[in-house]
């Protein structure tokens, strides 16, 4: 018997496509026998094949369907060793009929009206499970309104990113003639800045708060750091401040960043751990594989292997920012921003009493994440490449005894192929007494026709979970659901992205800087701390807030920027059908030749530390083991992006060709003229400094001397800021 056929069919009714198989396929003079889930056709006319039949082989093709993952799945195989009677023919009809009969649907959400009906009430018919167990969750009518809305605010910015609602106008007096785009020409953004156009109007009362964040999950973070070091700081929540839609795993080394900056200490950091454990593993489906891209379990015991209690350090991150002179308003919603000379002024809507009002700031940082419209603005045409659809839920109890071991966690797991058009991945976090963390996503290219569903994916997560891990859905006690659509950017260069204006900057995923791995806007920040903390901070010490300085604070990694390939192979182009187990082919080429790596290989490259060589090394092993793996590539990617990467991958080797130059000597080199240079050119400083983060960020190493040091002793001696 030998495998001839295998389809993806992207519909969850397989009942509708064994019955299409069963009463619309007509294969022609062959005899077509009936079975449960599918056919066999049989040779009638003997005379049709001069070959001799084996009595134990007869010439049969068997059809059949079933169903996992919420999706059809689509097998042929003949029983001969020798091609069945016009077998080619065969299958082309049929993989046409079935192409024509089921397409690629992506459904759009409902427009609802919440002053008529409740939230569940409008969204069973469509999502009848999503519903069924958003309904068991504390807080559950709520976190369904902001899945909803967040979907929505989310596609509305796919549709219209050439014109995406203007929330930052400009009224800058004396900054030249304004470009086309609305960005000042003599400031560099051309073509790549959104429309933030000049207006008219007298700039307010002076500032009030140095910093002025808006997003309090990654901002508070920032904000409490910020704050210790003496600004005066707001954040601004549109949440009940602490909730959280995820929850964060990271590793030991990884958490050092917020001790080293005297943000945490280290009992603190015990105190926000829920667990450690002590292994992670990644392993994706291989049994339509071949053989030589089968891979083993690869163990990763010192990845993303320490759960936070995300809602505890939130809360910490706030006493922290709040006793060092810091404010909070949270359920307040981000209005608009209107940029002058000397201050941002920040137009906010209460959401309890549904009033408007105004705060201004030196600074405005912008933490709202993917759906930040200030992102969108700033990147107009092309805020983002890729996204990753997340949903998931925090389980108390509920899974039987040996379905996980609590010491364990999966980072990266598939227990499926393509299903309609995305490669479904698993996360599972451990995290205090029985509670396990889940995560359903899948990497996705940014399409107007199919932005990427987050209700889509609930229905999936709450049919599949079983299929995933043994469970009786009815009897798992829910705490709350994760959510959320990470994003993710195919830097060409470090400049290629805007990141900043006028006295604005974004940090995290509203950066979103490179396409994610097995990190988001989290794992971004908290590698980047001190060097975003050490750049912003002379940036606001000598009053550096134009575009052309803040512009150079962004936790870009030139290493980082090279992988957005390997996202990219993780992507279904939306209405293209490719073999259903491509992709897990391809993350089992790569994650088998970790397995075969040193341990420290393995950690540094999940961790985004890796160097010039050890890409290149193993991206040959890869290709010699799988020659064809180019040409799948080129298949998923298309010609223009392996061009747009191509150049990507010359930048790496300049960067790696500079930093060979540089790194020896130039942060020795900063550290002794520091004290001289700073003071009397520091635009001059703000420069080499970014320069020197450009060279240590992302090495296998600790962070440069100069920031460190910097960082350290500006945090246990916080300088009062006057505020004029």
């Amino acid at each position: 018997m030998q495998e001839i056929l295998y389809l993806e069919i992207p519909t969850p009714d397989t009942t509708a496509v064994c019955h299409w198989l069963q009463n619309d396929f007509e294969p022609g003079i062959y005899e077509k026998v009936l079975t449960p889930q599918g056919f066999c056709l049989r040779v009638v006319d003997t005379t049709l094949s001069t070959r001799t039949i084996s009595e134990k082989l007869p010439d049969t093709l068997s059809v059949f369907v079933w169903s996992v993952q919420r999706t059809t799945y689509l097998k042929a195989f003949r029983w001969a060793e020798k091609p069945f009677p016009k077998e080619q023919q065969i299958l082309k009809k049929l993989t046409t009929g079935l192409r024509s009969r089921f397409q690629y649907e992506y459904p759009e959400p409902p427009t609802i009206d919440l002053s008529e009906q409740s939230i569940f009430e409008a969204l069973a018919p469509y999502y009848p499970l999503t519903v069924k167990f958003f309904q068991k969750m504390p807080n559950g009518e709520y976190d369904l309104k902001r899945v909803y809305w967040w979907e929505q605010r989310w596609r509305e910015g796919v549709r219209n990113p050439q014109k995406p609602g203007q929330v930052v106008f400009s009224h800058i007096r004396g900054a030249g003639e304004v470009g086309e785009l609305g960005v000042p020409t003599e400031w560099g953004l051309g073509a790549v800045g959104g429309e933030i156009t000049a207006s008219s109007g007298s700039s307010p009362s002076s500032p009030f708060y140095d910093l002025i964040y808006i997003g309090g999950a990654l901002g508070v973070i920032h904000a409490a750091v910020m704050a210790r070091l003496g600004y005066r700081v707001l954040l601004v929540e549109r949440m009940p401040f602490g909730r959280m839609n995820r929850e964060w795993n990271i590793s030991r080394d990884e958490i050092q960043s917020l001790i080293n900056l005297g943000l945490l200490t280290t009992a603190e950091v015990e105190l926000i751990i829920a667990r450690e454990y002590k292994d992670g593993f990644n392993k994706f489906f291989d049994a339509n594989n071949p053989s030589n891209l089968k891979a083993p379990v690869l163990h990763t015991p010192t990845v993303l292997n320490v759960a936070l209690d995300s809602e505890k350090w939130l809360q910490m991150c706030g006493q922290k920012l709040r006793a060092a002179g810091g404010e909070i308003w949270d359920e307040t919603e981000f209005i608009r921003a209107d940029v002058y000379d000397a201050q941002v002024v920040v137009t906010v809507k209460d959401l309890t009493s549904q009033t408007q009002k105004q705060v201004s700031g030196r600074l405005l940082v912008d933490a709202m994440g993917s759906a930040s419209p200030i992102a969108w603005q700033l990147n107009s045409g092309r805020a983002f490449d890729s996204v990753c659809p997340t949903v998931g839920a925090v389980i108390e109890r509920g899974f039987e005894p040996g379905v996980w071991d609590s010491q364990y966690g999966d980072v990266l797991y598939s227990h499926g192929d393509i299903s309609r058009g995305r490669q479904l991945i698993w996360e599972l976090f451990p995290a205090a007494d029985e509670e396990l963390t889940i995560y359903l996503f899948h990497y996705h290219q940014v399409h107007p026709k199919n932005p990427g569903s987050l209700l889509e994916m609930y229905e999936d997560f709450f049919t599949i979970l079983p299929e995933y891990r043994r469970c009786e859905m009815d009897k798992l006690v829910w705490k709350k659901p994760t959510f959320g659509y990470i994003p993710g950017h195919f830097s060409v260069g470090s400049r290629d992205r805007t990141v900043a204006f006028d006295r604005l900057i974004a940090m995290g995923d509203a950066a979103s800087l490179q396409s994610p791995l097995v990190f988001t806007g989290f794992g971004s920040l908290v590698r980047n701390l001190e060097r975003l903390t050490t750049l912003l901070d002379t940036a606001l010490k000598h009053d550096l807030l134009s575009f052309r300085h803040l512009n150079q604070i962004r936790a870009f990694q030139n290493n980082i920027a090279v992988t957005w390939m390997f996202s990219k192979g993780m992507m279904v182009p939306t209405g293209k059908f490719i073999p259903p187990q491509r992709i897990n082919s391809m993350l089992n080429n790569f994650f088998g030749l970790l397995v075969d790596e040193p341990p420290h290989i393995t950690d540094n490259f999940i961790k985004d530390r890796f160097d010039w060589m050890t890409f290149n090394r193993l991206a040959l092993k890869a290709a010699r083991k799988n020659p064809v793996l180019l040409l799948w590539i080129w298949e998923l990617a298309g010609s223009k992006d392996l061009l747009r990467w191509t150049g990507n991958y010359v930048d790496f080797g300049r960067h790696a060709l500079v930093r060979a130059l540089l790194n020896g000597w130039f942060p020795r080199f900063l550290r002794r003229i520091g004290s001289w240079l700073e003071p009397r050119y520091p635009a001059l400083w703000l420069r080499l400094l970014a320069i020197d983060y450009a060279l240590t960020t992302g090495i296998a190493r600790p962070q440069n001397l100069v920031a460190q040091v910097t960082s350290k002793a500006r945090l246990q001696k916080p300088e009062p800021r006057i505020i004029n």
